[in-house]
């Protein structure tokens, strides 16, 4: 009976979280903070091809524990199959540290001392998972142990047994084969006859072979590139891929050439040398897209080589592995439109396709239970900061009631009167957005706690969105604007580089008249700007032509936004339900984001000692609830 192949490709061996220096141009010694990425050659490509459009999976190990939990997150984020990761009770997740001195030194070191992945052993290898891949990749590392190896050789024959095609990325590494020590992680050759031996044990098991020059060298066991690869082709037919460096890459599908230029080539991309760690794996990742992309025997390696060397040149030209590969969208926009400026990291039109397909899965269907409001509980009856933040954990428990634990759901709460529920939420699947505007201001003044330079948001988690209330209307001067507009763009800046998203809400009707041109021409002016919000929080429309005119302006600015949510203005219910008829029409409302309707009545009794803590809770859970009730039935209709 065949089994469906469900997987375009499993690679297997090493997992990591990898640490890297956030400082450039220094040693590692002298490092004051890191930024947290996965990390592993098979890890790194797994999300890579997945990425481009492929149905990954990944055989490794991780720990029982925070790090393993991060790879495994991440992972399913990237839309990786984690099916065949085992989480190992008895061993720590790997760690990497790495650091980018300058364009020629990549300081690394690696904590692998019995890690999780290096547990892997042949009964980790699941027949049934291998047979539904139609290729398997393994890495040199795992080559390395006699147990690691019997379960890469395990996965290898049953692979082969069931069609499917197989690869190697010799992924030479020195010290983890036992042959330089800890402070040589950055050595990328040192000649060892028993590493030879050992590849050249194994090398018949493949339809692919890749590698850089210093890797055949190792596996053919000749300094001499063209003698190590004959060596290679002695006791191999498969494709060899040589990577070259600046020279590019070239394939060998039959006899050694007698110059590497002889080899069949892809289009090169002359860019900036930024960091070369994690370039290899990008360049496996656009290699397999390609090589997967056609029949077995009819492979246009000149299209899979381009491929590959674009993937490498995003990789090289970014901080981070994983997170500076492109997604299938951006590979093309890349190719059709070609290099304007050789550092990629820098062009802003690039960076944000990059940004916007690859931030995470999209998030079609939003119920926002939103209580970030500050001004107007503080102006209630019985109000002081201390009930306002024990309200606010109410507020979460009643969310989490409705939402029971079901992802379209989510919180807007702030951290100067809420931070006890902001914390709570952080354990929970809501999404969440945090408010930074100081309430009712106009020009736009930012919450004291975010720092002059904004560098709070440093310490904010990564599944924390940057939410930003501007009162604005077209017809303010242009003074105020370009206040206004200044200040969103040094947030919208500062949200970047701290890798989070930024909901940008815009209330026109509270500054002037308002028509169906209103709304449109602010979102317009912000993005002129060069502010592209990942979401907008709007008004309510009644009517169609106001709606259409808004999702056409941010259509037309930005293909990738992730959408609108519809405040509520403390609007009665039935107002409510008319405005969501007409909103639940447009796909790029994704729903809602409302407050006082759902918690106005609940606080006014609380705080004055009229209701307790569970009839507050139930009040508030029944309103989300017929909220979510009506967009659902506003959304069907």
């Amino acid at each position: 009976m065949s089994v469906k192949k469900d997987l375009d490709v499993i690679t297997i061996g090493r997992a990591s979280v990898d640490l890297y220096g956030a400082q450039i141009g220094g040693r590692l010694e002298d490092m004051r903070s890191f930024d947290k990425y996965i990390g592993g050659s098979p890890t790194n490509m797994a999300a890579g091809t997945a990425r481009l459009g492929l149905k990954s999976g990944l055989i490794t190990g991780v720990g029982d524990e925070h790090m393993g939990r991060f790879i495994r997150e991440e992972l399913t984020r990237e839309g990786v199959n984690i099916e065949g990761i085992k989480v190992d009770p008895d061993r720590l997740t790997a760690l990497v540290l790495l650091g980018i001195r300058d364009q020629e030194r990549f300081p690394l070191i690696f904590y692998r001392e019995n890690c999780a992945d290096m547990g892997l052993c042949e009964d980790d290898i699941d027949p049934a998972y291998i047979a539904r891949a139609r290729a398997v990749v393994a890495t040199g590392t795992h080559l390395s142990h006699p147990q690691t190896e019997a379960a890469v050789l395990k996965a290898l024959r049953l692979a082969r047994e069931g069609g499917a095609r197989t690869a190697l990325d010799i992924d030479y590494r020195p010290n983890l084969w036992g042959v330089a020590g800890h402070g040589d992680g950055e050595s990328r050759f040192v000649e060892s006859a028993a590493v030879t031996a050992k590849l050249q044990s194994t090398l018949h098991l493949f339809d692919l072979i890749v590698g850089t020059e210093e890797e055949f060298h190792i596996a053919g066991g000749s300094t001499d590139t063209l003698t190590a690869l004959r060596a290679v082709r002695a006791v191999s037919g498969a494709t060899l891929v040589c990577k070259r460096g600046a020279a590019g890459a070239v394939a060998i599908t039959g006899e050694i050439p007698a110059s590497l230029d002889d080899g069949i080539a892809g289009q090169g991309f002359p860019i900036e040398v930024f960091n070369v760690l994690g370039a290899g794996d990008g360049f496996m990742s656009g290699l397999i897209k390609g090589w997967l992309d056609c029949p077995a025997d009819q492979i246009d390696w000149a299209t899979a080589l381009k491929y590959a060397n674009a993937c490498g040149a995003f990789a090289v030209s970014r901080h981070g592995c994983t997170p500076a590969y492109p997604s299938w969208e951006e590979l093309q926009f890349f190719l059709a439109r070609g290099i304007t400026r050789p550092d990629l990291r820098n062009d802003g039109p690039l960076e944000q396709v990059h940004w916007a397909t690859n931030r995470g899965p999209d998030l079609p269907d939003m119920h926002i239970f939103a209580f970030d409001h500050r001004m107007q509980l503080e102006e209630m009856d019985g109000a002081n900061p201390a009930k306002i933040d024990a309200f606010k954990e109410l507020c979460l428990q009643a969310a989490r009631v409705v939402a029971d634990d079901r992802a379209r759901y989510g919180i807007l709460c702030d951290n100067r009167l809420g931070r006890s529920a902001l914390q709570a939420a952080s354990d929970s699947p809501l999404w969440i957005g945090r408010p930074v505007e100081w309430p009712g201001s106009c020009p736009l003044v930012l919450e004291p706690e975010l720092g002059p330079d904004f560098g709070v948001l440093k310490e904010w988690p990564r599944n924390h969105v940057v939410k930003c209330l501007c009162f604005c209307h077209p017809q303010d001067d242009a003074a105020l604007w370009q206040n206004q507009i200044d200040t969103v763009s040094r947030l919208f800046a500062a949200t970047r580089r701290n890798g989070l998203e930024f909901l940008l809400e815009v209330i026109p009707s509270k500054r002037g008249a308002v028509d169906q041109t209103t709304t449109p021409a602010v979102i317009q002016r912000f993005y002129d700007a060069g502010i592209f919000p990942d979401w907008w929080k709007l008004e309510p429309f009644a009517d169609d032509a106001s709606w259409g005119a808004v999702t056409q302006t941010i259509t037309a600015n930005d293909a990738h936004t992730r959408g609108i949510l519809v405040l509520g203005l403390d609007a009665p219910v039935d107002d409510l339900a008319a405005s969501f008829a007409f909103a639940a029409r447009q796909p790029l409302v994704k729903g809602f984001a409302v407050g006082r309707t759902i918690f106005g009545d609940a606080a006014r009794a609380w705080l004055t000692g009229q209701i307790s803590d569970a009839q507050a809770i139930s009040q508030m859970a029944d309103r989300y609830r017929s909220l979510s009730a009506l967009w659902d039935q506003a959304r069907k209709g």
